[in-house]
């Protein structure tokens, strides 16, 4: 019987050596849930947060199936810890469960070049603005959750419920164009002494440099606040642009993306 954890003890040692910020929200309890396969002693937990699921422990194929209550998504992205989890990802959702390989960098406060950042953050043009997240775009970007258009940046704010949870553990920088929205990085989840960035540029808006602006704004931003701004790339652009922005490059790993979860 799969049940919401509030052991956290337990699940850090699941979960130990498990350099992932996400994993961190949910044993911290400042965002997302961890789940056990029972309440005593447990070998297997999931730490859910937003769109991840993240697996350790004992491979367990109810955990694998699990979707939280009241949860109505149907895509997710869950992430193994190992071989046997990978094979029982398969197993579950067969042709359901597309692997990819997605990228991790070291978690280094360190390693950024203030003058860098900065001179990337000034190459905005005069056609564009940049504003932090206030409450005025926080509620701009939650449209994105019912309104098409705006659903490029909605996970911005997705995790945050409200502005007032937004404004103590998040963080954004968004880029305006005609006094809307065309790119922004953000704070896609949080954990103590730091956030997980979401970078997104409008379709139309692509391949002109706002991104890594927008990143370079937010990073030396978290830096003033001491927060540390921790990037996972879910693709090779993104893993170039983390480098491009001083990240160090670690390793790749594998990781299943799931349209029909809790169907399996």
């Amino acid at each position: 019987m799969i049940i919401k954890s509030e052991c956290m003890e337990t699940a850090e040692e699941i979960f130990a050596g498990w350099q992932e910020t996400l994993i961190w929200s949910c044993l911290q309890g400042v965002m997302g849930e961890i789940y056990t396969e029972r309440a005593q002693k447990p070998e297997s937990a999931m730490a859910f947060l937003g769109d991840f699921c993240f697996l350790a422990g004992k491979a367990d194929e109810e955990l694998v199936r699990y979707r939280p209550k009241n949860c109505r998504q149907e895509f997710v992205i869950m992430v193994p810890q190992d071989e046997a989890w990978e094979e029982m990802i398969e197993h579950c959702y067969q042709e359901k469960a597309k692997r990819v390989t997605r990228y991790a960098f070291r978690k280094e406060p360190g390693v950024f070049s203030i003058e860098k950042l900065e001179e990337m953050a000034a190459a905005l043009t005069p056609e564009h603005s940049v504003r932090l997240i206030d409450e005025e775009l926080y509620r701009w970007c939650r449209e994105g959750l019912h309104r098409k258009e705006r659903e490029w940046c909605k996970d911005w704010v997705t995790q945050y419920e409200d502005y007032e949870s937004y404004r103590e553990y998040g963080l954004g920088v968004v880029i305006l164009k005609d006094g809307e929205p065309v790119s922004g990085a953000s704070s896609y989840s949080s954990y103590r002494g730091g956030i997980e960035i979401e970078i997104d540029t409008r379709l139309d808006c692509r391949r002109k440099g706002l991104a890594a602006i927008c990143g370079a704004r937010l990073i030396l931003e978290c830096l003033k606040r001491d927060w540390y701004p921790s990037w996972d790339a879910q693709n090779l652009w993104s893993k170039a642009l983390a480098e491009k922005l001083g990240y160090q490059y670690d390793h790749p790993y594998t990781a299943y993306e799931i349209w029909g979860w809790g169907q399996a």
